[in-house]
């Protein structure tokens, strides 16, 4: 009997670990491939796109917004987003219009060098 509470204790240790391990930072909800995922149909028209986004992109931007919905969440949504523009180099005028295009606002502009913490 002994062994068999020593294995359960040791099972909710490691499950509680890994729950611990899986918690996104600052307390956020989000993730970053959370945030990736609903901005993927984006990126074409980000680099090169003209006039209104696709129906999938705004899908997607809609999808952020409402799981951006505490501050912590529209932080790490927004390095999430400064980080990827980086290397995706947008076209900034369609990364600042996106969002009201989208009839969504995001509390921050798509950019390389917004600042996160406000």
């Amino acid at each position: 009997m002994k062994g068999s509470s020593n294995v359960s204790l040791l099972l909710v240790i490691t499950i509680l670990s890994l729950l611990i391990l899986n918690i996104p930072p600052s307390g956020a909800a989000i993730t970053c491939s959370t945030v990736i995922k609903d901005v993927a149909p984006c990126v074409s028209y980000l680099r090169s796109g003209s006039g209104m986004p696709p129906s999938a992109c705004c899908t997607g931007a809609k999808a952020l917004a409402a799981a951006a919905s505490a501050t912590a969440d529209k932080q790490t949504a927004c390095g999430c987003l400064k980080s990827a523009s980086k290397s995706l180099n947008p076209n900034p005028g369609l990364a600042k219009s996106l969002p009201g295009n989208c009839g969504i606002n995001l509390g921050f502009t798509i950019s390389p060098t917004v600042d996160c913490t406000k």
